[in-house]
């Protein structure tokens, strides 16, 4: 009697019945994590109907949903029923808000938020419905890595992307494949998603933030971090879809440290002086701490070549990647600069050496890790035509 209007009841669906007692998991609505019970074919405030589950994660859940009142299908993002996360997805909320508001013609490829609810003591809130992300796309393709064709087009897309956020002083705070998705099908344009742990960069609350493969050096140290830790997770992203698997794959952050030592070298002492976790990672004197992981393995500092790690020819994809691997943010090449680097210009012919045997077991290696996963100018488009045939060849699996 709430709804002015009922679009869908989910008559037929096999529903939750609800308890009296208030106290009792919001009244049989909710499971003991505070994650709303879906039911297939059920509604979401008599006009959403529930296809299947798109996603799962700290947050709650995403749905794939019916829209009866503009008949398509969308995302819907249903909140966990537990305050923290309820707070966090109000910042979510109003920075969704702010980047629907000054992106009106959508054109910085940011997923577009359509509206907010709430059902059942749960917030919900509903975005267009897009394709497979880019860790998908890659398990797809069973780990081989992507074209340079295919990731300089992604590349472009999402600094369109990132320079947009920094304009509006923006820190996305999670970039990894996962989070940027395809738009459709068989087609190389792409779209960020999932604001959940974003902020405004005068607004910064939370210093555990960012999954750990693509986490900025300075989040792990506790330094103050800014728009450069997403430059940061870019780097970490491309060199993912280059060998198929990740750059850095840390165990735990001492050792996530340790990988990123491998190739640059200990931090500079300017960094960890202001940073407040230093002292965890590195000894007074500046050198670093180095402890075996669960393999017994130690790393050792400047040990790899970037190139030689990724056995990569290509010198302009090479620099790219390490202007964005700087330990000092300052120095961190910014989306506007990016945007001009010969490389994303396609203005340097690409090369690339075949992957060893060595390189196969390893990257078998990290599905497994994988698995227990958990947290502007106008660019001229390169795509290089076996790009296309890449994304479509893998949709057809796909779908």
């Amino acid at each position: 009697m709430e709804y002015p209007r009922v679009y869908f009841a989910g008559i037929g669906a096999k529903k939750v019945r609800s308890k009296e007692a208030s106290g009792v998991d919001n009244h049989g609505y909710d499971d003991d994590r505070g994650d709303y019970v879906m039911r297939t074919g059920d509604h979401l405030g008599y006009r959403f109907e529930i296809i299947d589950e798109a996603g799962k994660g700290s947050f709650g859940q995403v749905m794939r949903c019916y829209d009866h009142k503009t008949q398509r299908t969308v995302a819907v993002k249903v909140i966990r029923n537990k305050k923290r996360f309820h707070h966090q997805a109000l910042v979510e909320l109003k920075v969704l808000e702010h980047l629907r508001h000054k992106d009106p013609k959508d054109e910085h490829n940011l997923v577009k938020m359509r509206e907010y609810f709430y059902f059942r003591n749960h917030l919900c809130i509903t975005f267009e419905l897009l394709s497979i992300n880019l860790y998908d796309f890659l398990k797809n393709n069973n780990f081989r890595g992507l074209s340079l064709g295919l990731i300089r087009r992604f590349t472009q897309q999402i600094l369109v992307s990132l320079k947009f956020l920094r304009r509006q002083r923006v820190i996305h705070c999670d970039l990894k494949p996962e989070n940027i998705l395809l738009r459709q099908p068989n087609k190389s344009s792409i779209k960020m998603i999932d604001f959940g742990s974003s902020c405004f960069d005068d607004e910064r609350v939370y210093t555990y933030i960012q999954s750990r493969f693509y986490r900025a050096p300075e989040v792990i140290l506790g330094a103050t971090y800014d728009c450069g830790i997403d430059m940061w997770s870019l780097a970490c992203i491309l060199a993912e879809l280059y060998t198929g698997y990740p750059l850095f794959p840390g165990e735990n952050e001492a050792e996530q440290m340790a990988c990123v030592m491998e190739i640059n070298g200990v931090p500079p002492r300017s960094l960890l002086d202001r940073s407040e976790r230093g002292k965890k990672y590195f000894e007074s004197s500046g050198e670093p701490k180095l402890v075996a992981n669960s393999k017994g393995k130690k790393r050792v500092p400047n040990s790899k070549d970037l190139g030689s790690l990724l056995r990569c020819t290509d010198r302009g994809f090479i620099d790219f990647l390490s202007r964005c691997l700087r330990w000092d943010v300052a120095e961190r090449i910014t989306p506007s600069d990016a945007l001009r680097h010969p490389w994303v210009l396609g203005e340097e012919p690409a090369s690339r050496t075949p992957s060893s045997p060595d390189t196969h077991a390893r990257r078998s290696a990290i599905a497994s890790t994988y698995a227990s996963r958990n947290p502007q100018p106008t660019v001229r488009s390169n795509v290089a035509a076996t790009g296309l045939e890449e994304v479509k060849m893998i949709g057809r699996r796909i779908y």
